[in-house]
């Protein structure tokens, strides 16, 4: 938990709005959200509002990857710590919210990711 509460770690886990996997790198395959270069509350909208399965299959071969989910396209993926924010009770408000109000999102994203970056660090006096 590295001293970050419920809503800290699902604001962190926002960033997925951000980039994609790659299987060379990590093993999973796909982007989080449909605009993959811009910071939004999409990720959150998507794990709510998708249904989301395990992947089986890529490119009409059986997935050797890690296990993953993926929407009914096929076209975007969620790790299973993704997954996991929709199904715990302490979680899964922070994520509806963030869902409704992007502002709010931003906000909290903010303040977590500068606790991030400055944790371990001794503020100079």
């Amino acid at each position: 938990r590295m001293g970050f509460n419920d809503q800290e770690i699902v604001a962190l886990s926002g960033a997925h709005a951000l980039g994609r996997c790659h299987p060379n790198g990590s093993g999973y395959w796909g982007p989080w959200t449909r605009a993959p270069t811009t910071f939004s509350n999409e990720y959150f909208r998507l794990l709510l509002d998708e249904k989301w399965t395990k992947k089986t299959t890529h490119e009409g071969k059986p997935w050797t990857g890690p296990e993953q989910f993926e929407d009914k396209t096929g076209d975007l993926m969620m790790l299973p710590t993704d997954i996991s924010l929709i199904q715990d009770d302490k979680f899964r408000p922070w994520v509806e919210k963030y869902a409704k109000d992007e502002e709010l999102f931003f906000k909290d994203f903010a303040k977590a990711w500068t606790k991030l970056q400055e944790n371990g660090v001794k503020a100079f006096a």
